[in-house]
């Protein structure tokens, strides 16, 4: 069976994901097509994208970068059309030029985009945790009026999509919470690279060691995310709301080999896994492919090279960011987006060594504490408690920066 052509808008192009997204995309060249691709602040490297990819347009977040971009763009000889900005960005996926959209802008930034995308009916590669964290009941009503088809791209949602029965009746739009008998999820966590430490251990871990992900090539925010259990506690938040599965439903296993992607368990006593290398160049081919099956580039899984597959539960004390994040979820209204900003705003600081690695779950705490939830009845609704919650982070921060290096 052919692959299906689609002309697709890789937001966050430099990144790991766009990096991967566009090996797909050149393996099935006939039929896949680069026409939009956007970048945060990186003009040189979106530049030669560009020069590789050939798309009609190319945005770069940063209005700084426009003049660069533009001219590189000319210097090539290409006819890549260059644009800036968020608005920039909304317009072009909610046009013609794109039926497909890799949504892999890191952090909120990516929301407005990612909003547009789903109300414009376009099959959405969701790779963008905060926008399902910051907006989910949002999103996914949008996309349902929409007919959008959201095609999650993170590992783990990847893999309870393809578990679950979706509704796919030959059309654009799966229904991803079409999942009768369903009796719990369970997302697998690789532990990150400082599984099995205490939390004693972990007083003086540096940047450096926290982005030396053992498994996956990420981005530095993610990377953080992943080491201190955070990025488990919003892939929970998210498949609350792609799966329209309640909290008390979903469960975390670490999983240190990364094999088992995630677990969907039946009430007749039926559990499906998803496994496979950890590539997302895997779950990007699905998405593009999908209900139709395309090669990815990922080689097959040999469980006998492999070994053995393990199994342990998250230790809470150590990585609390993970108990957090189930309690803004029980907590509704704003409370997840507020985790969301004071979290963003903790790991910014981490990296930039104004604060230690313990308290980027002290910082959000805080946060959570200090904010009470409210009703997410908008958009606007959830910037003003993401504004207000990272006003109180970062004055956090400055008030007691040496208390929270401890």
């Amino acid at each position: 069976m052919s692959t299906p052509a689609r002309n697709i808008a890789v937001l966050g192009a430099t990144g790991s994901i766009g990096t991967s997204a566009l090996d797909v995309i050149a393996r099935h060249g006939d039929n896949l097509r680069a026409t939009v691709l956007a970048a945060g602040g990186k003009v040189d490297a979106l530049l030669a994208l560009c020069e590789r990819h050939r798309p009609e347009h190319a945005v770069i977040a940063d209005e700084a970068g426009f003049p660069a971009l533009r001219e590189g763009l000319r210097e090539r000889g290409l006819a890549t059309q260059a644009h800036c900005g968020d608005q920039a960005l909304v317009e072009l996926v909610s046009s013609q030029v794109c039926d497909t959209v890799v949504a892999a802008i890191v952090g909120a930034a990516g929301l407005a985009s990612t909003l547009a995308a789903a109300r414009a009916g376009k099959r959405l590669l969701l790779a963008n945790k905060e926008s399902l964290v910051l907006a989910g009941e949002l999103l996914m009503q949008a996309a349902h009026e929409a007919g959008a088809c959201i095609v999650p791209i993170d590992s783990e949602h990847n893999a309870i999509f393809q578990c679950l029965p979706t509704a796919q009746t030959g059309g654009e739009r799966a229904d991803t919470r079409a999942h009768a008998g369903l009796k719990r999820i369970l997302l697998t966590a690789s532990g990150g690279p400082f599984r099995g430490r205490t939390r004693s251990d972990l007083t003086q871990v540096t940047p450096e060691q926290a982005v030396a992900h053992p498994k996956w090539s990420m981005g530095p925010k993610i990377s953080v995310d992943s080491a201190t259990l955070m990025n488990k506690g919003l892939e929970v938040i998210e498949a609350h709301h792609l799966f329209g599965v309640e909290g008390e439903r979903i469960e975390v296993l670490v999983h240190p080999q990364s094999l088992v992607h995630s677990l969907v368990e039946f009430v007749d006593g039926s559990t499906l896994a998803q496994l496979g290398l950890p590539d997302m160049r895997t779950a990007l081919a699905v998405g593009f492919g999908w209900p139709q099956r395309i090669e990815s580039g990922v080689a097959g899984l040999d469980l006998l090279a492999h070994g053995r597959l393990d199994f342990e539960r998250p230790d809470l004390e150590a990585f609390p960011c993970l108990r957090l994040a189930f309690e803004a979820l029980a907590a509704g209204g704003t409370a997840p987006a507020v985790l969301n900003a004071a979290n963003e705003v903790a790991v910014s600081a981490f990296l930039q060594r104004r604060v230690g690695f313990l308290a980027i779950p002290a910082l959000v705490e805080d946060t959570l504490a200090a904010l009470p939830p409210t009703p997410a009845s908008s958009l606007a609704a959830l910037r003003e408690a993401d504004t207000q919650a990272r006003r109180h982070a970062e004055q956090a921060i400055g008030h007691a920066a040496q208390a929270y290096r401890a």
